[in-house]
C-alpha cells in the first residue's frame, strides 16, 4: 500500500512512499529490543556524542527540512524554519543539561548507609506525532527518550511521508547503531498494530479522541503513557491591558502555522469596556494578510494540512453562523485551488456553539466580552481541555489572581512566553497526561529507583 504525499496549497501529489507492513514492524521491534539494552548501557556522554552528530546533520539540511514541512502541509516557509530552529534549540539544551537532570541523588545518608535515586531507561518506547510541527513534534520527544536510554520507534503522521523519508535517511548515515531509532510510516490500522506489540511506554501528541484509545491500550499492557493533547485556550484581556502593545501578540498566538496550534489561543475573552477596540483591531491585522503557498516568502497564511481539516473547520465555522454569530471578517475560501480558508474573527458568541466548545484547529478566532474578572475565569475554564492559557494586563495583582484559578497547565502574561526547553510543557483535564522538555520530560521517560547499600 502507498502513502500519498499531497501539496495543500494546491493538492498537487508530490510523491509516494511504501506503507510499512505488519511483518515489517514486528521486524522493527524486535530489533529495538534486541539492541536497548547495549544503548541503555552507554554511559550518558557517549550517547550525547552520537545524538550531537545526529543534530549536526539536521541543522546542515535545515534548508531541505523547512521545504518539505512548507510543501507537504503547507507552513508557511518563515515559520518552517522557525519550528525547525526552535526545536534544534530545545535538542541542544536537552544534550547539554540532561546530565545533570537524570544524575543520581543521594536521599538519606548517615554514618551506616546511604539512600539514592537512580533514574534508568524504560525500554522500548513508541512516539507518534501530529502533522502540525511535523519536525518539531517528532524529533523533541525522539531525542529526549534516546538521551535517557530508550529505544524509539516514531509513528509520524501520514501527511508528511517524504519529511520523514528525509529524516530516516539522515539517521542511516549517522553513526547511530542500527535500530535505535526507526521510523514505522502507517495510518490508523497499522498504528493500532504498532502500539499493541511489546513495548515499554507510549509517548503520543494529537487529538484527544486518540488519545483516549491510546490510554486504554496502555492500561490494558499496564506501561505507562505520555500524552499532549488537544486545547481550546483562553486568552483574557482585562480593561487595563495595553491594546497597541499586545494586538500582534494576541493575533499571532491564535493565527500562526493558520490556527493548527495546540496551545494557539483559541477564544478570546474581552472586557467589554475595551471589546469594540480588540475587535477592531484584530480584523485590520486579519485583513492585511497574505494568502498563499507555504514556499512564498511573502505568504503568512497558508492553506490547511488537508481536505479533512478544513471540512471540519468548514462544519464548526457554519455552524456559527448558523446559530447567530456575526462574521466581522473572513468566513470565506479564497479563489486559490488548495486548502484554504481566511482568517476569521466571529462575535456573538454562545456556548452551544461548537467554535466554543470544541478545539478550533484552523484561522476561526471567536471573541466575546465579560463584565467582571470572576465571569472572565468562569468562561476560561468553561471546556474540556486545560493546555494553554494567556492573560493581558497591566496590574500585576489581576494577573496572579487568574493565573492562580485558571484549570490549565501554563499560563503566560501580556506577550511573554512560557514555552521554553527548560520549562515543562503540558496540561491537565483533556490536554494530556505528563509533562516533556526539561527535567520533567527528561525524568518522565525514566524508571525511578531507589537503593539503599551500606557505607
Amino acid at each position: 500500500m502507498k502513502i500519498i504525499s499531497t501539496n495543500p496549497s494546491n493538492n498537487k501529489i508530490l510523491g509516494e512512499i511504501e506503507e510499512t507492513t505488519k511483518e515489517e514492524v514486528i521486524e522493527k521491534i524486535n530489533l529495538a529490543k534486541s539492541v536497548q539494552s547495549k544503548w541503555a548501557n552507554l554511559e550518558i556522554h557517549k550517547r550525547i556524542e552520537v545524538l550531537k552528530e545526529i543534530y549536526d546533520k539536521f541543522e546542515e539540511n535545515l534548508d531541505k527540512i523547512a521545504n518539505l514541512i512548507s510543501m507537504e502541509m503547507g507552513k508557511p516557509i518563515v515559520q518552517s524554519e522557525n519550528e525547525i530552529k526552535s526545536t534544534l534549540k530545545n535538542i541542544k539544551w536537552d544534550l547539554e543539561n540532561a546530565k545533570n537532570c537524570i544524575a543520581s541523588e543521594i536521599t538519606f545518608e548517615s554514618d551506616k548507609e546511604i539512600q539514592k535515586v537512580f533514574y534508568e531507561p524504560k525500554g522500548t518506547v513508541v512516539a507518534i506525532s501530529p502533522f502540525n510541527y511535523p519536525f518539531s513534534l517528532c524529533c523533541a520527544i525522539a531525542f529526549q527518550n534516546l538521551i535517557v536510554g530508550n529505544v524509539v520507534i516514531s509513528k509520524p503522521d501520514p501527511n508528511l511521508p517524504l519529511l520523514y523519508k528525509l529524516l530516516e535517511e539522515l539517521l542511516n548515515n549517522s553513526g547511530l547503531p542500527k535500530g535505535v531509532w526507526q521510523f514505522v510510516f502507517a495510518g490508523k490500522e497499522i498504528g493500532s498494530f504498532l502500539v499493541e506489540q511489546d513495548i515499554d511506554m507510549i509517548c503520543f501528541t494529537g487529538n484527544t479522541k486518540t488519545g483516549e484509545y491510546l490510554y486504554k491500550v496502555a492500561a490494558n499492557k499496564m506501561i505507562p503513557i505520555l500524552m499532549e493533547l488537544g486545547g481550546s485556550a483562553p486568552g483574557i484581556v482585562c480593561e487595563d491591558a495595553d491594546i497597541d502593545n499586545v494586538i500582534q501578540g494576541i493575533f499571532k498566538k491564535k493565527f500562526s502555522n493558520s490556527g493548527q496550534l495546540c496551545h494557539a489561543l483559541k477564544r478570546l475573552i474581552v472586557h467589554e469596556s475595551v471589546f469594540d477596540e480588540v475587535v477592531t483591531k484584530i480584523k485590520n491585522i486579519a485583513e492585511s494578510q497574505i494568502i498563499g503557498d507555504g514556499l512564498d516568502r511573502n505568504t503568512t497564511i497558508g492553506p490547511l494540512v488537508n481536505e479533512k481539516q478544513l471540512n471540519t473547520l468548514l462544519e464548526q465555522f457554519e455552524d456559527a453562523v448558523n446559530n447567530g454569530s456575526n462574521v466581522i471578517c473572513g468566513g470565506k475560501r479564497p479563489e486559490e485551488k488548495g486548502n484554504y480558508f481566511e482568517p476569521t474573527i466571529l462575535t456573538n458568541i454562545t456556548k452551544n456553539m461548537k467554535v466554543w466548545k470544541e478545539e478550533v484547529f484552523g484561522p476561526i478566532l471567536p471573541i466575546i466580552s465579560f463584565k467582571t474578572i470572576e465571569e472572565a475565569i468562569d468562561l476560561a475554564n468553561d471546556t474540556i481541555y486545560g493546555l494553554g492559557g494567556y492573560v493581558f494586563t497591566t496590574d500585576k495583582k489581576v494577573f496572579e489572581k487568574i493565573s492562580k484559578e485558571l484549570k490549565t497547565g501554563m499560563v503566560a502574561c501580556n506577550n511573554l512566553a512560557y514555552s521554553a526547553p527548560y520549562n515543562p510543557f503540558g496540561g491537565v483535564k483533556k490536554s494530556g497526561l505528563g509533562r516533556t522538555r526539561g527535567k520533567w520530560g527528561l525524568r518522565g521517560l525514566c524508571n525511578i529507583k531507589i537503593v539503599t547499600f551500606e557505607k
